[in-house]
């Protein structure tokens, strides 16, 4: 009776429109106040508290806030531009530049729409200059985002991280090959669907030399070199697995970095901005935050009732096998994150699903890096597709026409994911090394 009230005031309030850390809270709050038998209500409170109470959650406001300082600043437009004298010379080259454009902003933001948002706005108007169908551009700029909830600083991992209580940093580290390989998985993609007739190649030159040159003043000298923008990534992972700093204290270390390169080198940055900048941060920090500390609760609840444990009951009479498990968690994670957020499911499922891997003898690490891959897809999949309505904003084309473009990218998708899930070695082998 516990877990259908609480299931059910909880969809029920998803149906209505309510806001998931809302419906969160609101259906504990139901469970505790109105059935029998129950804790008292002071386990919201609480919950809540304890929820909260994590040093390692302070990472989440700081990235975010890193994020829309660079992408204020104009660094994603110098990471455009490294990306485009990288590989904007081969055949396919801007769809080449875009995947990798997204996978170094991804290194800093941490966050997929953000990805999105930022590539996007530079990169599909370019390639529509060169000759690329728009709603195409449009597909790979919202695929190729999905790369920012794997590649570190991921909020997503942190998120599963403290509610896994998993090292943040084997998070990182087991992110990386993940997020290169979807990326390298996407440059295959566009390579066999783009028609010769619209594959130029970029004017970039071919020298690595001008890897690290901006794109925007290029004639002023150090001071616009992207190199700045790119040092980042060097700098956060640098820090945390060289012993230097915590992941907690990398992100205010990256907020710092990023006030200081776009306000004081490439000067983008106004003091005028930052308020708008603080705004943005803070909506999408909350956002994120609220979510976590009220489902603290609404897991209590979860593991007092045995959810986790019933659920575990109802896999394994259907196979005992862990490939078939993973298979099966994989297809519900798939349909999960196509109706709901990439944060709130990770709050949510992990209780509920991690101690079934733990008793097939899944790394949680590993398990953490599955579960956030196939939520990520979640952001690319109707009816909720974040990144889906970001790229139809930015290119102006309509939902249908983006999702018929995205079917290649999605098959790959699964493709990778299905490697993920039972190639254990893509996500352990850094972990293995480095930690």
């Amino acid at each position: 009776m516990v877990s259908f009230t609480l299931f059910g005031v909880f969809f029920l309030l998803v149906l209505l429109g309510a806001p998931v850390a809302i419906c969160l809270g609101l259906s504990s709050l139901v469970v505790l106040e109105y059935l029998p038998k129950t804790p008292n209500i002071s386990l919201l409170a609480k919950s809540v508290v304890m929820g909260g109470d994590s040093f390692v959650l302070v990472a989440i406001p700081l990235f975010v806030l890193a994020g829309e300082v660079m992408q204020k600043g104009g660094l994603s437009t110098r990471i455009v531009g490294a990306a485009n004298s990288l590989v904007g010379h081969f055949k396919a080259g801007l769809a080449y530049v875009n995947v990798l454009a997204s996978m170094f902003f991804a290194a800093i933001s941490g966050s997929s729409p953000a990805t999105v948002a930022a590539i996007g706005s530079n990169m599909v108007p370019e390639m529509e200059r060169e000759g690329y169908k728009r709603p195409f551009s449009a597909a790979l700029t919202a695929a190729a985002g999905i790369t920012g909830v794997m590649i570190p600083p991921s909020i997503p991992l942190i998120v599963y991280g403290v509610t896994a209580n998993q090292s943040i940093g084997k998070l990182f580290l087991a992110g990386i090959v993940p997020g290169v390989m979807f990326g390298l998985g996407y440059m295959l993609v566009s390579r066999f669907m783009i028609n010769s007739a619209i594959m130029p190649a970029s004017i970039a030159s071919n020298k690595m030399k001008q890897a690290i040159k901006g794109v925007e003043k290029p004639k002023q000298g150090w001071r616009q070199h992207s190199i700045w923008a790119l040092i980042v990534p060097v700098i956060i992972l640098g820090g945390i697995y060289g012993g230097i700093f915590t992941p907690t204290e990398a992100a205010g270390v990256a907020v710092v970095y990023a006030l200081f390169v776009s306000m004081f080198v490439y000067g983008d940055l106004k003091v005028k901005d930052l308020g708008d900048v603080f705004l943005r941060s803070g909506l999408t920090s909350a956002t994120v935050l609220v979510m976590v500390v009220m489902a603290a609760s609404f897991g209590r609840l979860l593991t007092l009732e045995r959810v986790p444990v019933e659920v575990a009951n109802l896999i394994t009479t259907l196979s005992d096998n862990p490939l078939i498990v993973l298979l099966l968690i994989n297809i519900m994670l798939l349909i999960v994150g196509m109706f709901m957020e990439t944060i709130a499911s990770i709050i949510i499922l992990t209780p509920i699903l991690l101690p079934i891997v733990q008793t097939m003898g899944i790394d949680p690490v590993h398990f953490g890096v599955i579960m956030t891959v196939n939520l990520a897809i979640g952001f690319c999949t109707p009816p909720l597709g974040a990144n889906l309505f970001v790229a139809t904003g930015i290119a102006d084309v309509t939902l249908e026409e983006l999702v018929k473009s995205i079917i290649p990218f999605l098959i790959a998708m699964v493709v990778m994911l299905m490697m993920v899930t039972y190639i254990p070695s893509l996500s352990m082998f850094l972990p293995s090394i480095f930690m």
